[in-house]
């Protein structure tokens, strides 16, 4: 019975600093304002999980609020996963947090403005309530309290920003959907000029081939070797040019590319074959 009697104390003391090590908290906390190209305007006030500020600390317009401390697992320094400054409007509930920027010793430090502030808490006539919350991954008790009151002054020489409407999700207005119109063909005289300009490439094309010196006497020879190849090739020369036709003047492209691909299929194997024959002929020295 001594035996436990003194061991007693020891347990309980080792189960506090258990329960204290898988705690979250801060220390070496203080808040500042601070004004841009000036020092500061009150002096860096202190404060605790234990003590907070008894009076609100006041951010007027132009000034930046600055908070520090260290954050804490267990007596030391930790990088907590979450470490939030967040200030809450008493009568309506609403809030708006602000991440610390945490070093992995634990420093911490935000800054806050009013030009990051929701304009709806702007306007708010009584203090905000200022809270810091930290928390992470694992067993240890996460920390939430508010050690101060942050009440906003504004400056009545200053435009106030106005609440933007909140998003609502729901039934909204029917979208109708404006189609612009069918591409049309051009006009028929500019039509009839390039038609009547490749019409005229043809006695061209059979001049150049007299100059060239073009031999119609091997057109027997060539279907004679290979007349499938000869006239698919040429039959599907003349289909493409039907294609192309057709989609200039009713088709659509989704009824173009299938035929167009087809047809293409047959020129390429058809003319392998009739092309190979002609070089047959050319190396036989039949020109």
């Amino acid at each position: 019975m001594r035996l436990i009697n003194s061991l007693l104390p020891s347990l309980l003391f080792l189960g506090s600093s258990l329960v204290s090590a898988a705690s979250w908290s801060f220390e070496d906390a203080s808040v500042s304002i601070q004004a841009k190209g000036t020092v500061d305007r009150a002096k860096k006030e202190s404060f605790s999980p234990s003590k907070p500020l008894a009076k609100a600390v006041t951010l007027r317009q132009g000034e930046a609020l600055k908070v520090i401390l260290t954050v804490t697992n267990g007596g030391k320094g930790r990088k907590p996963h979450q470490a939030f400054l967040t200030i809450t409007d008493p009568a309506s509930g609403l809030e708006e947090s602000y991440p610390f920027t945490v070093k992995d010793s634990g420093k911490a430090k935000v800054d806050l403005t009013h030009s990051i502030i929701p304009s709806v808490l702007l306007k708010t006539s009584s203090p905000l309530k200022a809270s810091i919350v930290i928390g992470s991954f694992g067993s240890s008790t996460p920390y939430k309290g508010t050690p101060f009151d942050l009440a906003i002054a504004l400056d009545a020489n200053t435009p106030q920003p106005s609440a933007e409407p909140q998003l609502r999700y729901g039934k909204q207005p029917e979208i109708h959907h404006v189609f612009r119109a069918d591409p049309k063909s051009p006009p028929k005289i500019i039509t009839l000029a390039f038609a009547a300009a490749l019409i005229a490439c043809i006695p061209a094309l059979f001049i150049g081939w007299g100059l060239l010196g073009a031999n119609l006497n091997h057109l027997s020879k060539a279907l004679g070797a290979a007349p499938i190849s000869h006239v698919l090739f040429f039959g599907s020369i003349v289909s493409m040019e039907g294609v192309f036709f057709l989609y200039y003047t009713s088709w659509t492209l989704f009824q173009t590319l299938p035929v167009a691909g087809v047809v293409g299929l047959v020129a390429f194997l058809s003319g392998s074959r009739a092309l190979s024959e002609v070089q047959e002929r050319r190396l036989a020295g039949q020109r």
